[in-house]
This record gives structure tokens, sequence and C-alpha cells, in this order.
């Protein structure tokens, strides 16, 4: 049986999974879709495949990308998610810094949560009631997952883009009261005070070898 604290990082994992996701073209339904839609059917999807696949179940992070890359749409800001996490040095980072900043972000929340995912068995996403107007261009996104012990808290944030790419796009993610993004900028201003942002990538970059030879 898991404990609260492995549910948690399955629940991150799972937000992870789908919010991850660079370069694939927006489809028109993602485009039309509500937020809180978009959230049920992603979620749904991404459940449904950990389910059948007994790879991503042991934890074979080839299969966990391959399910990003391949089943989800490009639903994350993720150039916004990265710069927030790294705050306010993001606009004194150079296009090549962040870049590798970006992939080296990725990799990390990738790696270090695709372990998780192999603990998925019998639970399942409830998505609360959404409170926004019509008109809302930012919207919280509530859900729970479900399953054995107490439900676990995970919401969304994401804001609605114009223009070729528009769609409701996730900038934030909140886990057990937790907003993925503000953790990790308290840990990346550390770095850039003390070694530079060229010293926060190599960090970045070592930790990712790190995790390499694990699964979570």
């Amino acid at each position: 049986m898991m404990n609260r604290r492995s549910v948690g990082r399955m629940a991150l994992s799972l937000c992870l999974a789908t919010s991850v996701s660079l370069g694939l073209p927006l489809s028109a339904q993602a485009a039309d879709e509500a937020p809180d839609a978009l959230i049920r059917r992603l979620s749904t999807d991404v459940l449904s495949t950990v389910k059948s696949d007994k790879a991503i179940q042991s934890g074979d992070l080839s299969k966990v990308v391959a399910l990003v890359d391949k089943t989800v749409m490009p639903n994350v800001n993720f150039r916004r998610m990265t710069a927030a996490a790294v705050g306010p040095g993001w606009r004194q980072a150079t296009p090549e810094q962040q870049k590798r900043l970006q992939d080296e972000f990725k990799i990390l929340l990738v790696r270090t949560y695709a372990g998780a995912l192999a603990q998925v068995n019998d639970q399942s996403i409830q998505v609360k009631p959404l409170r926004a107007a019509a008109e809302d261009k930012d919207v919280l996104v509530r859900t729970e997952i479900v399953g054995r012990g107490d439900p676990i808290q995970l919401d969304y944030r994401l804001e609605k883009t114009p223009g070729d790419g528009a769609g409701w796009k996730i900038y934030n993610l909140n886990v057990l009261g937790v907003w993925l993004v503000e953790t990790y900028r308290g840990q990346f201003a550390q770095e850039i005070n003390t070694k530079g942002m060229d010293g926060l990538i190599e960090t970045l970059v070592a930790r990712n070898k790190a995790n390499a030879g694990t699964k979570g």
C-alpha cells in the first residue's frame, strides 16, 4: 500500500506527464476545450496508458518520455514555467542559456518523478467544479487523485493563449499545497547567487546525470 508521500510523488508525476511536452502542434480540439475538460481528458489518457503499459510501471524512462511526447499535446507554457522558476536572472540570461535551462529543467522533472508512475494502480482523477467566468484568461483547475487512502490535492494554473497556438496552457502545478515553480525558485536562487547562471546550468546537468541511472 502506498503512503501519502509516495502518492504525492505519483500525483506530481502525473501532472508533469500531462504537461511537460514541447514542439507538437496544438489540435483544434485542445484550442476549443474548456480548461477543466482539458485537464480531465489528459489525466484520464495518461492514467489509462500507464495502467496498461508494463514498461512504464517498471519505471522505464524512455517509455515515460514517449508517453509524454506521443500522447500529450503541448499544453504547457514551459518557457514561462522555466522563467518563473529561474526568477529575475532569466532576463539577463542569453538565449543559449535560456534554451539549456529549459532543456535541463524538463529532464529534471521527468527523471525525478518517472519512477513514481510505477505506483499507479487503481487511482482515478476527479476534477472539481471550475470557478471562473467565461471571459477569464487565467484560471485554477482543482483536482484530486482518488484511490487508496486520503484524496491527493493536485491543482493546475492555466492561461489562455492567443494566436496560432491558441488554447489553455499550464504554467504552474500544485501538489499537496506546494506549488512547483515556487519550490524550484528557492532552490535555483541559491545556485544563481553563489555560482551564477552557468553554475545553475552545471548543477542541473550534474543532477540529471546522477539521476540517469535511477528510476526516481
